[in-house]
């Protein structure tokens, strides 16, 4: 089925956030209540048509900043070849690093995709061997993952707001991560799964399935408060405002997707 277009009515909430007084959230409830979920492995395409066993990993991902660069490589070290295919050639001399052409850091790309990946057919299990490693282990994925890998396709973005009265506050908006979250090569990507309806079949809401995802990007307090408004929203919302790829927005496949851009391919996470 078609991917639905890029803009389209959102509904959003905003509250003050309570652990910080300079501070608001501005939250998508369009997106927290819809019905996305990773489909890895069960009909997800891959970003690139030649590489559809990959999902969004065939670039690799660059780090926050070195927090978080150092907290993946504490978990590095514990994987061993049984829970990552390519711990051979990612684990000499830090292999698993490298710097691109903007002098970024990032996990390499191996083969043709993130170092960290497991093909098909790896006795330990395909897909991300960071993310294997924690649910064999006990531990959250967002522990052990690269910050980007675990907040796809949550985005947060700050800004500062100028009053008219000359005070400002800190906005954080937490949204979709669609394909303008990649910079320019983001509209080149042959498939993207946040506004596809093939990937609107969850179980439960975002709000509720990427609940300590959430937890972790905002506080559990201000969880509450989203939580709040997007159950609010789901007992009152109207159908303009769901998102257009859940399935109870009506025929998705009837709307047009937005034409693709061709820029020169860039990508920014992976």
């Amino acid at each position: 089925m078609p991917e639905v277009a890029l803009d389209f009515p959102r509904a959003w909430a905003e509250f003050d956030d309570p652990g910080d007084a300079d501070q608001r959230y501005r939250i998508d409830l369009t997106w927290l209540t819809s019905r996305w979920t990773c489909i890895f492995g069960t009909g997800c395409k891959g970003i690139y048509a030649d590489r559809p066993d990959d999902g969004c990993c065939t670039l690799g991902a660059h780090f926050s900043d070195k927090a978080d660069e150092l907290r993946v490589k504490q978990f590095v070290k514990l994987l061993t070849p049984d829970d990552w295919q390519l711990h051979d050639v990612g684990s000499r001399r830090n292999a698993w690093i490298e710097t691109d052409d903007d002098g970024e850091r990032k996990t390499a790309v191996h083969d043709g995709a993130c170092v960290f990946l497991n093909r098909p057919g790896f006795p330990g299990g395909e897909g991300c061997a960071l993310h294997g490693w924690a649910l064999r282990n006990g531990r959250h994925p967002l522990e052990t993952k690269p910050d980007v890998c675990w907040q796809l396709p949550v985005r947060r973005q700050f800004r500062t707001v100028e009053r008219s009265d000359a005070t400002s506050y800190t906005e954080v908006t937490i949204t979709e991560y669609d394909r303008r979250g990649w910079g320019e090569g983001g509209h080149d990507l042959d498939w993207y799964c946040s506004g596809n309806t093939e990937a609107h079949i969850g179980a439960e809401p975002v709000y509720e399935s990427y609940r300590p995802e959430l937890v972790e990007l905002m506080s559990q307090a201000a969880y509450d408060l989203l939580r709040e408004h997007c159950e609010e929203f789901t007992a009152t919302r109207r159908r303009l405002t769901l998102h257009p790829a859940d399935p109870a927005a009506g025929d998705a496949s009837s709307r047009p997707r937005q034409a693709k851009q061709k820029p020169q391919r860039r990508g920014v996470v992976g």
